[in-house]
């Protein structure tokens, strides 16, 4: 055969391969339709169990502003400044613990004397979280996702860590909360609290909260929904 004519027919052995073979970015393609799809049930799954959830403990929640307005002098709710997905600020909203005279850290321990009698109960009982429920509803917040972080805290996160935690919009629960749920006690322990905060146990959840992150599921997330309402009741 002559040269001219085998060079012809590996051109059509190729072309005729290439169109057979699958395009090399269908794989990269239905995972990014895989994460849309993802990320509507999860936002719907959001926006549902935050709304049902602020009917039914409109009650209860009525009975806590009552409770902290009366214990201490102030307003029922309290806003802070926290970091969320991208790197945009946004307020949380919490039902108050402390006293509205005090200037002292953000972190703080079992036992810090700004926090109120009643925000003690709160804190115990995690209730004093459930005005999140707004910021789930806004967008600023998912029911599941890491714990949003003052920025002067957030400025601290190791950089490998700090890409991955503001891809997601941080959450009211996740695993690392259930790990740290007696942060309080932990620091209380600690002869410098913040210092031991940043230097020690901030690291740690911005790693771990990286990691979550990228295995969380859906079907994971529900589970540490399960486990987290498991641990409030366990106390």
């Amino acid at each position: 055969m002559a040269p001219h004519n085998k060079t012809k027919t590996y051109k059509k052995k190729l072309a005729s391969s290439a169109t057979t073979r699958p395009p090399a970015q269908q794989p990269l393609v239905m995972t990014r339709q895989q994460h849309c799809a993802s990320a509507y049930i999860r936002r719907g799954f959001d926006i549902f169990s935050a709304g049902a959830g602020l009917i039914v403990l409109t009650p209860l929640m009525g009975v806590i502003a009552l409770a902290v307005t009366l214990d201490s002098r102030g307003p029922a709710l309290f806003h802070q400044k926290r970091i969320g997905k991208d790197g945009i600020p946004f307020y949380i909203c919490k039902f108050r613990s402390m006293r509205t005279d005090h200037d002292g850290l953000a972190v703080s321990t079992s036992a810090d004397n700004r926090v109120t009698r009643v925000g003690r109960v709160l804190r115990k009982t995690k209730l004093d979280e459930i005005p999140q429920l707004y910021n789930v509803l806004a967008g600023d917040m998912s029911l599941v996702g890491p714990r949003p972080e003052v920025p002067q805290y957030a400025r601290l996160w190791p950089r490998d860590a700090a890409k991955v935690i503001v891809s997601a919009r941080p959450g009211i629960t996740d695993p690392v909360s259930i790990k740290y749920r007696n942060e309080a006690d932990v620091l209380a322990q600690a002869e410098d609290a913040e210092a031991y905060y940043v230097n020690v146990l901030l690291p740690e959840k911005a790693h771990a909260y990286a990691d979550y992150i990228r295995t969380r599921t859906l079907a994971s997330d529900l589970r540490i929904v399960i486990e987290t309402l498991k641990a409030v009741v366990s106390g």
